[in-house]
């Protein structure tokens, strides 16, 4: 059952870290106990939004995990999936819908890829080398490793691209006109790749975390009603006698959150001190939805508000 669809069950799945909004099933960003990390962002194409109840991509976060032993096994499990449901409902916990598409950062301990979509239609390109960052845009030009097998068609046909010289995922499915959001992500997305650039060949865990945390980037948000609601910094070494280490900060504005770190090992129990309270009656899963709202704050949370009360009160 995942936040509006129950889809097939898989006969086995992995041991996933989720950190997600607290009210659905899906997830921002995870790992697995195979050393598989995903993440993913809000895009708008031309593609028309499905405000059917469909997959989200939080959804298709946590279903790469649990049933991808790989980055690029999770790419399929995706993308299948994908396929299939199509993607669409309210990714917010309000009456009025908020409704868009999806692009995702897969990486294992050998592999990354970008995977970007629009509407079923998607792309996705494995990065071989240095870094590579998304900020709520399309950013698959023509370097497209694999891609939805009517994806050119359907831009030739919606007359979007020509059909003749280099076709550019990014180019043929952005808005013309993009929503003043996107706007601004068109400089949070520069920044984030010159903060990336300026440590090239010896970007660290502290250095992810110090770019995290930049506010001139526009990368940590605290401001106008928006809030970065939680960062998470993977290390993958490539050596498989080594733990992946995960460090979340399970709280929001990362400039002002510690990053704790979680390995997998046998018989790990949850923190309970992090996990959200569940209801009997959830607004969220009641017909129709969101018709009132709960608390979801966990301790963690709760103790932390606290904490940045006092800081405002008393510098």
């Amino acid at each position: 059952q995942c936040t509006y669809l129950e889809i097939e069950q898989a006969e086995r799945t992995h041991a996933v870290v989720l950190s997600r909004p607290a009210w659905l099933w899906g997830a921002e960003m995870g790992a697995n106990d195979c050393g598989v990390c995903v993440g993913n962002e809000g895009v708008w194409t031309r593609e028309p939004l499905g405000e059917a109840e469909a997959l989200l991509g939080m959804d298709l976060v946590r279903l790469g995990l649990e049933r991808g032993g790989s980055a690029r096994e999770a790419l399929e499990v995706m993308t299948a999936l994908l396929e299939r449901y199509g993607q669409g409902g309210s990714c917010k916990e309000e009456p009025v819908p908020f409704v868009y598409h999806n692009t995702f950062l897969l990486a294992d301990r050998n592999e990354a890829w970008v995977l970007e979509t629009a509407g079923r239609y998607w792309a996705a390109q494995r990065i071989r080398e240095g870094s590579r960052n998304i900020s709520n845009q399309l950013s698959i030009g023509s370097e497209i490793t694999a891609e939805h097998p009517g994806l050119r068609e359907r831009a030739r046909s919606q007359g979007w691209w020509s059909g003749a010289g280099e076709f550019s995922f990014a180019r043929a499915f952005s808005l013309e006109k993009q929503p003043p959001r996107m706007e601004a992500a068109k400089a949070r997305f520069h920044a984030g790749r010159e903060l990336l650039q300026q440590h090239a060949g010896h970007i660290t865990a502290e250095t992810l975390m110090s770019i995290l945390r930049d506010k001139d980037s526009g990368i940590c948000v605290d401001a106008e009603g928006f809030r970065t609601a939680g960062s998470m910094v993977s290390v993958l070494p490539r050596d498989p006698a080594l733990p992946c280490v995960h460090f979340f900060t399970a709280t929001p504005d990362p400039s002002r959150s510690v990053f704790k770190p979680f390995v997998f090992v046998a018989g790990i129990k949850p923190a309970p001190q992090v996990r959200s309270p569940t209801f009997l009656q959830d607004p969220a899963k009641q017909i129709p939805r969101f018709q009132s709202s709960v608390d979801r704050r966990h301790e963690l949370y709760r103790r932390h508000q606290a904490a940045l009360e006092l800081m405002e009160r008393d510098r």
